[in-house]
């Protein structure tokens, strides 16, 4: 993989010309920043910006300015080849805490192994209502113990108004939900991204979510997308690799609470 060029068009496609990512919301650019703006149960953040060290203080300043007059916490993700080289101190000087940082990995999915299949036990539920969409945030809560709230919004959101830009699928094992993730599919562009992969700690390390890495990437392979990308933490990660991804970056994200 030309890992310059990859990342260059992953910019240019999934940053710069940033789609919204749900229907209640919207991207906006101004100046040298793309945002996206949300309702206050939606994702609200900085998803790419040009910036340089006379403009950046100026250009934080004013995002800060921005959500906090509609009274929003949000997130400005920052890439480990974003410039200025500082952008990082910058933020937290102006008030931003960082959160863990993660690795942008991407894959072509003509080159993925996608035989693997959920271990014995383990059926892959599709997620088309609001009764899966619980299954999927109670899952999500129980792996990374968050409030699942902004998750079950946006699920349904998706599902109800723009059902082709996500597939969610939870594993069960009976009745019980043990896993979790998203595909989330953008029009007009070569990626589709993977998101909120997570099992519940006692399920973990049977090969459940190397079954639903597998299971999207064959979804995007069928619906035509050359690239999978995920924002991989240190758990995930040597998984992705033995699939086949690679690490092109590492991605922070800085969130501000007014």
């Amino acid at each position: 993989m030309d890992h310059a060029g990859v990342l260059a068009l992953f910019d240019r496609d999934m940053r710069e010309g940033a789609q919204p990512d749900g229907p209640d919301t919207r991207v906006e650019r101004v100046g040298s920043v793309v945002r996206q703006v949300s309702s206050a149960r939606g994702w609200n953040g900085v998803v790419w910006s040009d910036l340089d060290e006379t403009g950046a203080d100026a250009a934080i300043a004013e995002q800060i300015a921005y959500f906090s007059g509609l009274g929003r916490e949000f997130e400005w993700k920052l890439y480990g080849h974003d410039r200025p080289v500082d952008l990082g101190q910058r933020l937290r000087a102006a008030g931003f805490e960082p959160e863990p940082e993660e690795t942008l990995m991407i894959a072509e999915v003509a080159g993925l192994d996608l035989d693997a299949e959920p271990p014995e036990g383990i059926r892959l539920l599709p997620v088309t209502d609001a009764a899966g969409i619980n299954l999927v945030a109670d899952v999500h809560e129980k792996a990374f113990g968050t409030d699942g709230s902004r998750l079950r919004h946006q699920l349904l959101a998706q599902l109800t108004e723009e059902p082709d830009t996500v597939l969610a699928t939870v594993a069960l094992s009976g009745d019980e939900p043990v896993s979790s993730a998203r595909l989330e599919l953008v029009p007009g562009t070569r990626f589709a991204g993977l998101w909120g992969g997570g099992t519940v700690e006692a399920w973990r390390g049977r090969g459940i979510y190397r079954a639903l890495v597998a299971h999207r990437a064959r979804v995007a392979a069928e619906r035509g997308y050359r690239y999978l990308q995920v924002d991989a933490s240190s758990q995930s990660r040597p998984i992705l690799e033995r699939l086949g991804f690679e690490a092109l970056t590492t991605t922070t994200p800085y969130t501000y609470v007014p």
